[in-house]
């Protein structure tokens, strides 16, 4: 991954934003880091089936 990081305002519902907290918790994350991670995991799925498709 990147060693340089963007910055990006994000905004979200505070039902979203409590259920993304819970969710960092439970795996000792940060909520920025839950974010980037939930973030990476999709962008490596959807490139994997795109890959699978061609």
């Amino acid at each position: 991954m990147d060693k340089e990081k963007k910055q990006v305002p994000l905004r979200i519902s505070a039902k979203l934003y409590e259920e993304l907290q819970r969710w960092a918790d439970d795996e000792f994350r940060s909520i920025n880091g839950q974010i980037e991670y939930l973030l990476t995991e999709c962008v490596r799925k959807n490139r994997n089936k795109r890959y699978k498709d061609e």
